[in-house]
């Protein structure tokens, strides 16, 4: 040592001996870190959607409690391979901050809730707790203690264990036909209690401007509207007439005003107001996703229940599911119909190939072909691209619900034929844009569905769920809205909503996609025996898939029985090889990762 540098070790030396000589804060850290005990809940830090929130439990001996000085851990979370870290904040043990443990009077509890985002980078890291004592006066001195304590490693996302079997999109068929007329049914939505026309996206009022500015010859327009039973939708008997009236009044003075070809005079217009009626709401409870008992008791209650109107729907509030009814029902028995009847002039396709192609390379105008010949020629040609550019230009020319569908169904197979995942993400968002435009031009919980999956796939998550809160609305059949429950269930788990998707596999009925989500939320809630009675019940349904038998081991691992984990990892590993791996990385295992059990497993 130089002799520049001993005086201050010296002195250094000597500041240490004296603290330690008359203070008491070396003698408290000692005797707060003597059987110490830091852990969280859950044991292993678990992501809810893009945060992870836990609850750090530390334990101490009650015996360092001193007067006007405390012990703190403070809690950092360090990533990056050790060159990032969050500081967190701390747990410190004064009165009204500690409890006294149930089971060991000697011994302090002190918990606090903390919050880290859910980012890849964060994954892996460690949670760590730092020890120190402080007198607690103004200015007082602080002593910290050796070492860090890792309390947790890594982040586990049940968001990468969510199981979704994607449904296969296919291309609507196209046929050409020299016969273009035909009638258009755009449907309408109002607020509750209102008739204005809505003129935001998903409303058809763009749909309905774009068939009158065609100018195709109209014949005939059909204008229906009705309204919902809830008290502040039926108690204006007017409703009905009075939406009617309104998109009557909107389509003549959009005639009058854009249209060169027809006339309102020489146009037949019938309207019809359904005030007061059922008949719309049992159909469209006969094509929810309700049980079949739940079913017969509403329609028993509008069947049987003697009284009026208002009675009979006071009667439904009773039902312990009149929360479907009012999410899911009464929004789009708040409906008007407008259905359009036109011809226009036939037209063959003996030049239908050479004319798209000149329409795609911008050489002739778009209605040198009907919609119809446009989209069929896109089964001409093998070329995933071509076929898009062809839809593409169909969708802009007409905006057609078909050109719309059957664009998003081409991005989704470019997609999966992209290597990285940016590029098929941008093609599953274009996909969901489009099977949007189609779904709010052709409103049906297939199409809706359709756009849900496609941002589910893209990531989108918010999109994703209202597309499948759009597809449950308008219902459907049984299979269909049981497959758009289970898919919702599974997002509503990715985002951090267990309880939301609970409620929706109450509607997804069984199946082996149910079966593993509905797992995988009693394993995060640590209700250990439901999650196995769900992974039997998904081994029973496929018992050749190592999935089930992973997600027991899983569970077994929690329930700190090695033996049994290791049998059941061995079963998965054989039945899928993929699954040592993922074992490895598995920070369930982390306990034990260097033991023999689980070595053995993954030979």
């Amino acid at each position: 040592m130089s002799n520049s540098l001993r005086p201050l070790a010296y002195g250094l030396l000597a500041a240490t001996a004296g603290l330690a000589a008359c203070s008491p804060l070396p003698k408290v850290l000692k005797q707060a870190e003597t059987g110490r005990s830091v852990s969280t809940r859950p044991p292993v830090l678990t992501a809810s959607g893009e945060a992870v929130p836990f609850e750090v439990v530390a334990r101490v001996p009650a015996a360092h409690l001193r007067k006007g000085v405390a012990y703190e851990l403070l809690l950092r979370y360090r990533y990056e391979h050790g060159l990032r870290e969050d500081t967190l904040g701390r747990l410190t043990f004064t009165p009204g901050n500690y409890v006294y443990d149930d089971d060991n009077k000697k011994l302090l509890v002190a918990t606090q809730r903390f919050t880290i985002p859910n980012t890849p980078g964060r994954n892996p890291g460690e949670l760590l707790a730092h020890g120190q004592v402080r007198e607690l006066k103004k200015n007082g001195k602080t002593l910290r203690g050796p070492d860090d304590v890792r309390v947790a490693r890594g982040i586990a996302d049940p968001a990468r264990l969510v199981f979704r079997e994607d449904t296969v999109l296919t291309l609507l068929p196209e046929k050409a036909s020299n016969v273009t007329s035909g009638t258009r049914v755009l449907p309408f939505f109002f607020d509750e209690d209102q008739w204005f026309i809505r003129g935001y996206l998903g409303t058809n009022v763009q749909a309905l401007e774009d068939l009158i500015d065609a100018n195709q010859h109209t014949r005939q327009v059909l204008i229906i509207a009705g309204h919902s039973p809830d008290s502040t939708d039926a108690h204006n008997r007017l409703l009905a007439s009075k939406r009617v009236r309104m998109l009557l009044y909107y389509y003549k003075q959009r005639v009058k005003n854009f249209s060169y070809l027809n006339k309102n005079e020489n146009i037949r217009f019938d309207t019809l107001a359904h005030v007061r009626k059922w008949d719309t709401f049992l159909q469209k409870v006969t094509t929810s996703a309700l049980k079949p008992d739940q079913i017969d008791s509403v329609i028993t209650i509008i069947n049987d229940t003697k009284g009026s109107f208002e009675t009979k729907e006071k009667a439904l509030h009773r039902l312990t599911y009149f929360d479907y009814i009012e999410q899911y029902i009464y929004p789009v028995l708040r409906f008007g119909t407008v259905a359009v009847t036109y011809t226009a002039p036939p037209r063959y396709n003996s030049e239908l190939y050479l004319l798209s192609k000149k329409i795609v390379e911008k050489q002739t105008e778009a209605d040198a072909l009907t919609p119809e010949e446009l989209r069929y020629s896109a089964n001409l040609t093998p070329l995933l691209a071509e076929k898009q550019r062809i839809y593409e230009v169909s969708a802009a020319s007409t905006g057609s619900w078909e050109a719309f569908h059957n664009l998003g169904v081409i991005l989704l197979q470019r997609a999966e034929k992209e290597p990285t995942d940016k590029i098929q993400k941008a093609y599953y968002r274009r996909a969901g844009t489009n099977f949007t435009l189609a779904a709010h031009r052709h409103p049906t919980a297939e199409f809706f569905y359709h756009a849900a999956t496609a941002y589910h796939r893209a990531g989108d998550r918010l999109e994703a769920l209202q597309n499948y809160d759009y597809a449950i609305k308008l219902g459907g059949d049984r299979p269909l809205l049981r497959k758009v429950f289970s898919d919702r269930a599974a997002l509503e788990i990715e985002v951090g909503q267990p309880d939301e998707a609970l409620r929706s596999l109450q509607y997804a009925g069984p199946s082996y996609q149910n079966a593993l989500n509905r797992a995988l939320i009693e394993v995060g809630r640590e209700h250990y025996e439901l999650a196995q009675e769900q992974y039997r019940m998904a081994q029973s349904l496929r018992p050749a898939a190592a999935a089930p038998v992973y997600g027991l081991a899983v569970v077994a691992a929690r329930q700190k029985d090695e033996a049994t984990a290791g049998t059941l990892l061995k079963q998965a590993v054989a039945l899928d090889r993929s699954y040592a791996q993922r074992a490895v990385e598995e920070l369930e295992f982390q306990d034990y990762a260097q033991g023999k059990v689980f070595k053995e497993a993954l030979k």
